[in-house]
């Protein structure tokens, strides 16, 4: 393992909410809107951000995967949606369930709300039903938005999520969508040049114990994100990074 840089603990849900965590149904109503957001997105994307979007052919076009994401800030999963043509059922934290107007839209949306801080067993259930049902699934395995922006230590839900429905995983990076970034150059109406990358699908490696499984599932999803990312937000798998390129370009030289 990389040595870490001394980065807050993550964070733990205060209040509890397991009437929320449930897979949402896709309702007319839920689909329209769904369709409604999809239609201003990109509107809103385009006047707000000098966007450089990548990769949207590496998307399945059909049938179930994971979306795992690199978490910058709270432009992150429209800059994704603006581009996507599938509908992804993301994981959010329960605590913007609580605010005005936001929580309202992400419900109608329809998301998993998550508890952080504890394997949430309810929201990781919802998770298995949308990818049995062939859906698309996004989470970010920080497991919150980067305090440092760039990659901090990777959770294990989406390795466990990986391999217990055993779908391919898709790594999505995004950069210069923090907050400090976007918000000030809004303020100023100034377009916020981001980037947002899909990459190749990929699946993890087969092992016995699960425990061991999961650990290192989450190692090889956090690295192929810090492969993805430029150096400057590869953060605590800058140095695996580097040793894979210089792995796959020793490799094309002996080749």
């Amino acid at each position: 393992m990389d040595n870490q840089p001394l980065i807050p603990p993550k964070p733990t849900s205060e209040k509890f909410h397991p009437e929320l965590t449930r897979l949402p149904r896709l309702t007319l109503r839920r689909r329209l809107f769904r369709k409604i957001i999809g239609w201003l997105l990109p509107i809103v994307v385009k006047i707000c951000t000098r966007s450089s979007f990548t990769g949207i052919d590496n998307l399945p076009a059909q049938g179930a995967a994971i979306l795992v994401m690199n978490h910058l800030g709270d432009a992150d999963a429209i800059v994704l949606m603006a581009y996507l043509t599938r509908p992804v059922e993301f994981f959010c934290k329960v605590e913007l369930y609580s605010y005005p107007v936001l929580g309202a839209l992400l419900d109608a949306y329809g998301v998993i709300w998550i508890h952080r801080g504890q394997p949430d067993r309810r929201a990781l259930r919802a998770a298995m039903e949308a990818l049995q049902a062939g859906r698309l699934v996004g989470i970010a395995p920080e497991g919150r938005e980067s305090l440092t922006g760039s990659l901090e230590p990777g959770t294990g839900g989406a390795a466990y999520l990986a391999y217990k429905a055993n779908v391919p995983l898709v790594p999505v990076t995004y950069t210069g969508t923090e907050n400090s970034r976007l918000y000030p150059n809004l303020k100023r109406l100034k377009r916020t040049q981001l980037t947002c990358t899909i990459g190749k699908m990929f699946s993890l490696d087969p092992a016995g114990d699960r425990q061991e499984a999961v650990s290192c599932g989450t190692q090889k999803i956090m690295q192929t994100l810090a492969g993805q990312l430029p150096p400057a937000y590869r953060g605590t798998y800058q140095a695996s990074a580097a040793s894979q390129e210089i792995g796959a370009y020793t490799g094309e030289l002996g080749g």
